[in-house]
């Protein structure tokens, strides 16, 4: 499958909950919610995956990961990955960039291609 047909245009309906899961778990409820409320509108941008990664401070998580495999078996299937939710980071504050959604999805996506540009909507 070409690189350009990896990715679906917008995230996947169940993409935002997951994210307020996750950010309500480094901010307020209040503060997640706006947050969340920001990806739906916000505009489509492609990063590096080794970048994003890189960004996050995250590892690599390995191919063998359940979640990560079910996403490279997505990619071989040809079956379109839902694009990521970033929260800009502060290097200044000491801030990591926070993957809201998708970090399996990174993951997968760069075991594919490192210098593969993920779709995402960064807030």
């Amino acid at each position: 499958m070409a690189k350009d047909k990896l990715w679906a245009e917008t995230p996947e309906k169940h993409d935002y909950p997951a994210a307020l899961d996750y950010l309500s778990l480094l901010m307020s409820d209040a503060a997640a919610a706006a947050l969340v409320a920001k990806f739906k509108t916000a505009r489509l941008t492609h990063r590096k995956a080794k970048d994003i990664l890189r960004a996050s401070g995250l590892p690599i998580l390995p191919r063998d990961n359940a979640h990560v495999a079910r996403d490279l078996k997505k990619i071989r299937n040809g079956k379109k990955l839902s694009p990521v939710l970033l929260v800009r980071g502060d290097r200044n504050a000491g801030v990591p960039l926070a993957i809201a959604d998708g970090y399996h999805r990174i993951c997968a996506s760069w075991h594919t291609d490192e210098n593969a540009l993920i779709p995402g909507r960064l807030v």
